[in-house]
């Protein structure tokens, strides 16, 4: 009966398989949504446990538990579903940091008259995350994949837009017999033009953020928390321990979120 539900998810989410392919995991849908439902109801059984014992002390458990827990669940389901999507663009920003350097040095080679197959068994070998690609090209026309083939499968799952641009002119370039080394650098030529605009917005970006960042997670809390101590002895308020330890914890909160949101908009560009 679990197996039935199992195929009719995976059968609502037809691009899983493709999305497991890209991110390099290696399962079935079906498996990998099995896997997925059995982690969030661990995590879920564990949350709702240590909230039992957390009610159980304050005499608040009433109906609670009986609404909670499925909405935990839906929600770990939801995010672990979305693991394929975190990896593949985990992928996509290490793949993009080479890529640049990766086809102006097949360019390169093939200008200096290496063949194709030799100049990305070399790319294989010089660089770690866009070669890793190359190497499975390269094994599986070792054992007897054309070199056309080969290249469509990898367009298939490459997690990389850029990455497929690339490969596919060379696909193109080896179905009409015209110059790779022209087309590619062509191509090489719009996606660093692509990048270098990427950088100008993340710059123009930057700057507000920054000073959004010191108005809400510098001046405004230390401002804030010396007014507080001010108005507490004036208003013969308590300002204790703990009141001071939670204003603490959501500065830090809020600082953890300006810097994670700084770093996630960063372009995955060397600069």
């Amino acid at each position: 009966m679990a197996g039935v539900i199992f195929q009719r998810l995976a059968k609502a989410a037809p691009s899983l398989r493709g999305k497991l392919k890209q991110a390099g995991l290696n399962y079935i849908p079906e498996e990998f949504i099995k896997r997925t439902f059995l982690s969030a109801f661990y995590m879920t059984t564990g949350l709702v446990v240590s909230l039992f014992l957390i009610l159980a002390k304050f005499n608040l458990l009433k109906g609670v538990l009986f609404v909670f827990p499925p909405i935990i669940f839906f929600v770990m389901f939801s995010y672990m579903m979305r693991l394929p999507e975190v990896k593949i663009s985990k992928k996509e920003k290490e793949i993009s940091k080479e890529l640049v350097f990766a086809g102006r040095f097949l360019v390169i080679e093939l200008e200096s008259g290496v063949p194709l197959f030799n100049a990305m068994v070399n790319i294989s070998k010089n660089y770690q995350a866009i070669g890793r690609y190359f190497r499975e090209i390269t094994d599986k026309i070792s054992l007897g994949t054309s070199i056309e083939d080969a290249l469509n499968e990898a367009v298939e799952y490459s997690p990389s837009d850029d990455l497929r641009r690339i490969l596919w002119q060379i696909i193109n370039s080896i179905r009409t017999g015209s110059n790779i080394t022209k087309s590619l650098s062509a191509v090489l030529e719009q996606i660093s033009k692509e990048q270098a605009i990427q950088v100008n917005q993340y710059g123009k970006k930057l700057t507000p953020l920054a000073m959004f960042y010191m108005m809400v997670s510098v001046i405004i809390p230390s401002l804030g928390v010396t007014m507080l101590v001010i108005l507490s002895s004036f208003l013969h308020f308590e300002l204790s321990l703990t009141i001071l330890i939670i204003l603490a914890v959501c500065i830090g909160l809020v600082q953890l979120f300006f810097i994670s949101l700084i770093k996630f908009s960063r372009p995955a560009i060397d600069f």
